[in-house]
């Protein structure tokens, strides 16, 4: 699903807010959530699951088409572990 797809669905779930009100609202989460992790910060969505920041050590790695080592740098990534609750919804 995208952010305009999301929006569409949740205008039509809601049908007394205009669109742009709740693109807004919908901008306004990821901002904050965005916010939070660029900060170092941790995001938990109780029920959905929860975003935090891990740091990735430099290493050395191969370019697969030619065999060469590339030098990939110290660098922070993104991890989501999922909630109970989507957890249970998924293996349903």
């Amino acid at each position: 699903m995208t952010k305009s797809e999301l929006i569409l669905r949740l205008s039509k779930k809601f049908p007394n807010l205009y669109q742009r009100d709740i693109e807004k609202i919908v901008n306004s989460i990821l901002n904050e959530i965005s916010s939070a992790l660029k900060s170092g910060g941790r995001v938990e969505l109780r029920g959905f699951g929860a975003f935090s920041i891990r740091k990735r050590e430099a290493r050395i790695a191969r370019n697969p088409k030619n065999g060469k080592e590339v030098r990939i740098g110290e660098r922070h990534a993104i991890y989501f572990r999922t909630g109970k609750e989507l957890r249970e919804k998924i293996n349903k």
